[in-house]
């Protein structure tokens, strides 16, 4: 490769995000991914930021996931534990737990890819043969299992989703994991207070990278709504024309709605890190010129989606538009309302994947090899007097159970070799921004193609049955709202709790989640807990839920790539 050619600016962008999994009528959390993933993938994110600091990096937080880590840092400091798997782990007598405690236990602690994240430990490993051998008997066969074998299985998932960087640096880890078995109640207490420095520290440590240079910290709509979507459902038909769409024309109030999302989301962010964004992720990357142009109005100067929108938008923009890739994607592109400007970043899919779903499986080295290979190709065949920015865009938290050691090697290599790079800069979207001139293209989009990162469309949302049945339901329960509120009668106080609950309603994963592709047990989770959702609005709202929400609106029945945590930009 030459070094004549323009160098190659690489957006690596890594998203965080977990839905609310509170009960917001007890507080209690349903589910425990949060806490999990903030003691794995977050604390080993940071990590590899604090040993590679020439590293530049973009992270996106989503405002609701830094409301439940601020919440557990709370929970610890108060000592009033409402996630009942994180509060069992500190129990004194699990000998005397409930029926349904026990029933947790088992339920939740093999909860890990098997092979990545149990089999290389030999005694959670015995710990699962011991469980096996009683699954065959029936439920009732775990009467034999003791308090140590629940004391042992509660310590052993709780190291298997301790981040790398903690195993091979906190000593007391090690010890635990070198004694194996025969963990007592100090040791679980122990752990238990090192998850809670580890969750109370991740703010301040994405915060300090922020404020040494390191890192960009991005934003999303508060509460992860899909945009477009409240704003006009119709806009689904610009990728898929004949979707079936909700028996409901319309999200009632959906501008507004969008717009309380965006400015909540400027607020925390600013709470946070001690400034409003620059950019912003919309949830799912889901984009269209209404959402693109509102955004831009409200301050940011730069979003991102999938290389399937550009792809739609330079057919909707140009007719007989037939450019190869490498002529059109590695650019940012100008998006204007003629008052307000935002740049959009389009996702690499095939890169951006490639980390996602193939990576796991070579050997780290080889991984980051081809992703090096890769970028050098794109910029040995660049034609342009300006440098290509190429943006991978994925998932900063669910690729990495399926890695060896949380991809610990993975991420380490792939830092070193890039910064070490003579061709390819590491920059953040701001960094683009604030180049000089004309080093890299900027043109503008006449038009936008609404759509998200996933195949380009809003499919894994809307234009099903069960998921425009959940959007009727949300539709309805929205009706009942402005009918409250315009009412008057409720106190400041609960007017607030029941934005909050709609908010929490208005989520994306709810919809993700919904169709019979998806695991049987992930549907259920998520079906039950959007339920419980609405009806608990309802119940702010002071009227009665509808018997409709006693009933599933969607049942799984398959087996998607890594769990369906995560999917591909393309179809394959």
């Amino acid at each position: 490769m030459t070094d004549k050619r323009p160098k190659l600016y690489l957006n690596l962008y890594w998203h965080m995000h977990q839905p609310d999994y509170r009960d917001t009528l007890t507080g209690q959390y349903v589910l425990p991914w949060t806490y999990l993933h903030a003691i794995k993938d977050y604390t080993d994110m940071a990590w590899h930021l604090e040993a590679n600091p020439q590293a530049r990096v973009t992270f996106n937080f989503v405002p609701v996931l830094l409301d439940q880590l601020e919440d557990y840092a709370d929970q610890f400091v108060s000592g009033d534990i409402r996630d009942p798997l994180l509060a069992l782990l500190a129990e004194e007598a699990l000998d005397n737990i409930s029926t349904e405690q026990c029933n947790l236990i088992i339920d939740s602690c093999f909860k890990s890819h098997h092979e990545k994240m149990l089999a290389p430990f030999a005694h959670y490993q015995r710990l699962h043969n011991i469980y096996k051998a009683l699954q065959i008997e029936g439920s009732a066969a775990f009467n034999y299992l003791s308090a140590q074998y629940k004391a042992d299985l509660l310590v052993w998932y709780h190291l298997a989703w301790t981040g790398e960087s903690i195993r091979r640096n906190n000593t007391f880890v090690q010890q635990l994991m070198e004694k194996g078995t025969q963990f007592t109640l100090e040791e679980r207490r122990a752990l238990f207070r090192l998850i809670g420095e580890l969750i109370s520290g991740l703010i301040p440590r994405y915060k300090a990278l922020q404020d040494q240079g390191r890192i960009e910290l991005s934003t999303t709509p508060h509460y992860h709504p899909i945009v477009p979507l409240l704003l006009d459902f119709k806009s689904t038909r610009d990728a898929m024309p004949y979707a079936p769409l909700p028996h409901s024309s319309r999200y009632p109030g959906g501008l507004d709605r969008a717009c309380a999302h965006i400015r909540q989301a400027q607020i925390s962010h600013a709470e946070r890190f001690g400034k409003p964004a620059t950019g912003m992720w919309p949830a799912e990357g889901a984009v269209s010129y209404a959402t693109l142009t509102l955004m831009a109005q409200h301050g940011l100067k730069w979003a991102a989606t999938g290389e399937g929108v550009l792809t739609h938008s330079l057919y909707k923009s140009f007719e007989g538009f037939g450019l190869a890739k490498q002529d059109y994607l590695y650019q940012p592109y100008r998006i204007t309302d003629g008052h307000h400007d935002i740049l959009c970043f389009f996702r690499d899919d095939g890169l951006s994947d490639k980390i996602g779903f193939e990576y796991s499986k070579l050997y780290a080295s080889e991984a980051v090899s081809d992703f090096i290979r890769s970028l050098e190709q794109i910029q040995s065949a660049n034609t342009r007097t300006q440098c290509p920015v190429v943006s991978v865009i994925l998932d900063g938290e669910n690729a990495w159970e399926y890695y060896p050691y949380n991809a610990y090697y993975f991420l380490s290599e792939l830092y070193a070799a890039l910064v070490d790079h003579p061709h390819i800069e590491m920059a953040t979207f701001s960094d683009i921004l604030a180049l000089p001139g004309n080093t890299v293209a900027m043109e503008t989009l006449p038009e936008v193609a609404a759509g998200s990162w996933v195949y380009g469309s809003f499919s894994t949302w809307i234009g099903s049955a069960e998921k425009n049945r959940g959007w009727d339901l949300l539709c309805d329960a929205k009706e009942c709202y402005d009918r409250v509120m315009q009412d008057g009668l409720l106190t400041p106080e609960e007017v607030a709790a029941c934005e909050r609950q709609l908010a929490i309603c208005e989520g994306s994963d709810w919809f993700w989640w919904f169709g019979d592709y998806n695991s049987a047990m992930s549907v259920d989770s998520f079906d039950r807990l959007y339920r419980r959702n609405l009806s608990n609005l309802y119940h702010l709202l002071k009227l009665p839920a509808p018997d409709v929400l006693n009933s599933p609106i969607s049942v799984g029945a398959g087996d998607p790539a890594v769990g369906g945590t995560m999917r591909r930009g393309q179809e394959t």
